[in-house]
This record gives structure tokens, C-alpha cells and sequence, in this order.
């Protein structure tokens, strides 16, 4: 490892310059007029692998955007991991309240500013980079690599389950390897091991054939924000209990471990709750903070709109009214199954004279790894070579569908080894990525790959 490390060293400013130029590409996913950038980042990225001496790197096309691929699979005997990230980037507006231009790069504070560079240029160059390295110093990996780098993440990778269906053997592995999920804190490295799923919907409710005068109709017939808010309300109890029937069946509860792993990790209830600006914190009771976030099921309502919304008055009783809602969903939840339990909720308390189409939307499963498999205790070896810190095992609040895609598909570990922080406004203005991150994190990934083989 010492001389793998030297070589970091020697090199990490030619690593930042590369980075900076990935980094300078506006390959906003969701805008149509960026098409052409986002295909710019994808040759960049089969460049870098290219140069960094992988084979076959080539860009295959889906549905969509494309996906770079890259192998290295030369060690036989020895098991293959398949590097997953992306190279597409949200878009920035808006675009006055960045300090500096979101695609000319800018270091300043030990941190790198611009558009992708915590989510996820900046850690998925990372993995390109420690490979190189490895393979600059000693002339070989001690593992077989893949490399599936995505351009459709921040759209919901639409086409990324079928690409994998259709290439499934091309891309078989023995684990996948993931670096787009954070840390705890900057001295607190963390292994995320599971993941909440994500079933959403939009509810449009409908009273009258037309909007009616408030003088009159009033009082004579339904008002359709009074019925969707009557809606809304039967969802939850007040003390944030989720009503709807069948709702909780099958969720799993923390074992013992995971809660005194959580309890071990001295939440601040009351630095949260200031930080948030709230006069107090709100969930479903019997449940701390970190096991609401990480480890309970959500419903919330997202967006609410109807009636009239300019300045001034307008004395009219709505005859529309929407609603958009999602649900973050633990082990033993079924996205599908979720949403025929809030749509037969929702047709059973619709109030009299309104009339409901409800219409389904994005799904994701839950995913949940055993925190004791041996390939994730090597991640937590490797950041506390790297930090000098003991790294703690969390659950993440979000979603990373693909996640549950590689599980399902393959049946092997999936690891998530982050190394953004949850203040780098990823998806807002001045995105940055700590340079902190970025050497410690090349060094943990060195140390990782190097162990990988006893591992598996």
C-alpha cells in the first residue's frame, strides 16, 4: 500500500486537473438541449478508462443516454466487481445563486465547486483513478473489474433495467461496488447497507364540471380542495401513524445490533431540530430519529395544488384539486402492493360528491444488505486505514433503485462506500465535494480493492 499511496501523492494533481475537466461538462440528463453534452462526458469517461489502461471501454447505447463499459479481467481465479456510477448531472438553477459558474470548476476552502462534483463525477472518477493506480505501481489488479457508468441516474434510469436484462451476462459479476450514497459527518466515515424503496402516486380529484361563483353556489355544493384536504387528512393520525389498511404488514424490525449500532451513534435530537429551523421534530411514535429516517416506512405528501393561485381574490368555489404523494418503503414492503393499499384507501374515504383518478408513478424496492457479510466489513477495515477513524454501519433514508435492479439480477452483495457529505448541495446551488474526501477516499478505495479477493 505505501507505494500505491506515494503514487497518490505524486499524482493528485494531474488527478484534479482530470477531474476538473469532467467536471467542466454540462451533462444535464434532463434537458434536451444538453443531449450532446451529456454523450461529451460519456466519451470522456471511456477516455479515462481507456487511458487508465482497462479494455473494451466502449459506449453502449440504451433507450436513453448511454452507458460506458470497461473490464480488466485478467486475474483468473479471482472474483469481478462490477463498478457502478454515473456521469450525468442535475440541472442548476437556479443559476444566480452560485458563487461561481456551475460547470467552471473552482477549489477553494480544500473543496472543488461545480455541478456533479459530490454527485457523482467526483466519486465515480475516483474509482477509475485507484484502479490506475493499483495498475500503474504493481502491473495488475488483484480482482477482475467491470465498469457500468450510467447517464440516466438523475432521470430515474429508465432504461437501465432492460440494458442490464439484455447484457446480463456481459456484465455478471461477484459484487457490485457503489459510491453515491455520504458519510455521516467529515470525521465520520459510514457504510450505508440498506436503502428505503419508493412507490409514488398523484391523486386528482374532481367535483364540478366547471369552477362556480362562491356567492352563488356557495354553500350548495362540494368544494374540491375542501374534499382533497379532507382526503389527505385520513392518510395520517395525528401523532404521524400512516391510517391507510395493511400499510405496516410484514415490515421487519431492527434487530438488537442494528439498534445499539444506531443508539452508539449519539444523534442530537435538539441540534437536528435547530438545524431544520422546526419548533419541534414529528414522527410516528415508539421510534428514535435515526430509525424514522433509516429503518421506518414513510407517507408524505409532496405537492398540493387547485383553485385559484394568483395575487389578490378570486371568489370561487374549485372544482379541481391534486395531489402528488410518495412513500419511502423498508425490507418486506412491495412498491406495487403499497399503492393498491393507498388507492383502495383513498377510493373508500373520498368524500361524498367528489370523484378521485388516481394514477401511479415512480416505484423503487427497498434493499438491505447483511451488514455482517465479509465484504462489508473490508469497507469498514478500509476507511479506518485511510480516516484513522472506525467507520459505522447506517441505512439511508433515500432511494437508489438501481441497487435493487443489481440484487435482484444477479444475486450478489452490493457494497456502498460513500464519500460525499450531506451538505455538499448536491441537487442545489454550489455543489462541491471535499478534497479531504477525495485524497482519504482514493485511499480507502486502494485498500479496498486490495483486500477484495480474501473476501469473496
Amino acid at each position: 500500500m505505501e507505494a500505491i499511496e506515494r503514487h497518490l501523492t505524486a499524482n493528485r494533481e494531474e488527478h484534479l486537473k482530470q477531474l476538473t475537466q469532467l467536471l467542466s461538462i454540462p451533462s444535464i440528463s434532463a434537458l434536451s438541449e444538453h443531449k450532446p453534452d451529456v454523450r461529451k462526458a460519456a466519451e470522456f469517461i471511456r477516455d479515462a478508462l481507456t487511458k487508465a489502461g482497462f479494455d473494451h471501454a466502449a459506449i453502449m447505447e440504451t433507450g436513453g443516454h448511454p452507458v460506458v463499459y470497461a473490464d480488466w479481467l485478467h486475474v483468473e481465479g479471482k472474483p469481478t466487481v462490477l463498478v457502478y456510477g454515473h456521469y450525468d448531472v442535475q440541472p442548476v438553477d437556479p443559476l444566480q445563486l452560485w458563487k461561481t459558474p456551475p460547470f467552471e470548476p473552482d477549489i477553494r476552502d480544500n473543496q472543488i465547486f461545480a455541478r456533479g462534483a459530490s454527485d457523482d463525477k467526483g466519486p465515480t472518477f475516483m474509482h477509475i483513478k485507484a484502479l490506475e493506480s493499483i495498475l500503474q505501481v504493481e502491473g495488475e489488479l488483484p480482482v477482475n473489474i467491470k465498469f457500468c457508468i450510467e447517464g440516466e441516474e438523475e432521470v430515474g434510469s429508465a432504461n437501465l433495467d432492460s440494458f442490464l436484462e439484455a447484457h446480463k451476462s456481459q456484465f455478471a459479476a461477484d459484487l457490485v461496488l457503489i459510491s453515491d450514497t455520504t458519510m455521516l459527518g467529515p470525521d465520520q466515515p459510514s457504510i450505508c447497507y440498506g436503502l428505503r424503496g419508493l412507490a409514488a402516486c398523484q391523486i386528482d380529484l374532481q367535483t364540478a364540471n366547471t369552477d362556480l361563483h362562491s356567492g352563488i353556489y356557495g354553500g350548495a355544493v362540494p368544494n374540491a380542495i375542501h374534499a382533497l384536504v379532507e382526503l389527505l387528512v385520513s392518510l395520517h393520525s395525528p401523532d404521524g401513524t400512516i391510517t391507510v389498511d395493511g400499510f405496516y404488514d410484514g415490515v421487519a424490525k431492527l434487530s438488537e445490533a442494528e439498534q445499539k449500532e444506531y443508539a452508539s451513534l449519539d444523534h442530537d435530537d435538539e441540534a437536528y431540530r435547530k438545524s431544520l429551523g422546526l419548533p419541534a421534530l414529528h414522527g410516528e411514535p415508539g421510534y428514535t430519529t435515526l430509525e424514522r429516517l433509516w429503518a421506518r416506512p414513510t407517507l408524505e405528501i409532496n405537492g398540493i395544488y387547485g383553485g385559484f393561485q394568483g395575487e389578490g381574490t378570486k371568489t370561487v368555489i374549485p372544482n379541481e384539486a391534486h395531489a402528488k404523494i410518495t412513500c419511502r418503503l423498508v425490507p418486506n414492503q412491495d412498491p406495487k402492493n403499497i399503492l393498491d393499499k393507498i388507492e383502495a384507501h383513498i377510493t373508500k374515504h373520498t368524500p361524498e360528491g367528489a370523484t378521485v383518478t388516481f394514477t401511479r408513478a415512480d416505484t423503487g424496492h427497498p434493499y438491505l444488505a447483511p451488514y455482517d457479510h465479509p465484504a462489508i466489513q473490508l469497507a469498514a477495515d478500509a476507511y479506518t486505514h485511510a480516516y484513522g477513524i472506525k467507520a459505522v454501519f447506517t441505512r439511508m433514508g433515500g432511494s437508489i433503485p438501481v441497487v435493487e435492479t443489481f440484487s435482484q439480477l444477479f444475486h450478489i452483495p452490493v457494497v456502498l462506500m460513500g464519500f460525499g457529505l450531506n451538505d455538499e448541495n448536491f441537487h442545489a446551488p454550489n455543489e462541491h465535494f471535499s478534497l479531504d474526501n477525495f485524497d482519504k477516499g482514493l485511499r480507502t478505495l486502494c485498500y479496498y480493492y486490495k483486500h477484495l479477493a480474501n473476501a469473496l
